[in-house]
């Protein structure tokens, strides 16, 4: 006598791979948004980095047009004398996504760093899983849609 499976048998196993296999699509696409935001953080700091070099070598960091954050952009920041990075990163979502740099002086205000000193500024990103910026800066200038959420400003500074 031949044993087969019942239907109740074979819809239980079926039930239990589909909730197996919704459980690891889940869990990929937490993963993958995770990896996104660390290589987010990871490019600020990388900008960081740079614009505190700057600032270190000029005395100021650099107006808010000397980094463009367009997607694609492939330009860096540099000086007459020194290159401090020589592309700036895109965001791994660009165009949906993509940074945000605006310099500051030192009442908060716009600077051209002829009459008024860039002394300050804030670099930001939109984060897919938290945030850590109290306020939003730019407002959707990280992206479409999307507020910065974010921050990070001069060393010593969130």
């Amino acid at each position: 006598m031949k044993k087969l499976f019942t239907l109740i048998e074979i819809l239980v196993v079926a039930t239990i791979i589909g909730l197996l296999a919704g459980g690891a699509a889940i869990s990929y696409s937490q993963i993958n948004k995770q990896s996104r935001d660390a290589k987010r953080k990871t490019d600020l700091e990388q900008i960081r980095a740079a614009l505190e070099m700057y600032r270190s070598n000029n005395g100021y960091y650099p107006v808010s047009t000397a980094i463009n954050t367009t997607c694609g952009n492939n330009t860096g920041l540099t000086d007459e004398t020194s290159t401090y990075l020589s592309n700036i990163p895109d965001d791994p979502k660009c165009p949906m996504y993509k940074y945000y740099y605006n310099a500051l002086s030192n009442t908060g205000g716009s600077c051209n760093n002829t009459l008024t000193y860039c002394t300050n500024y804030i670099l930001a990103s939109q984060l897919e899983t938290n945030s850590s910026c109290s306020s939003v800066p730019g407002g959707n200038s990280c992206g479409t849609g999307n507020p910065c959420n974010y921050c990070l400003g001069p060393y010593g500074q969130k």
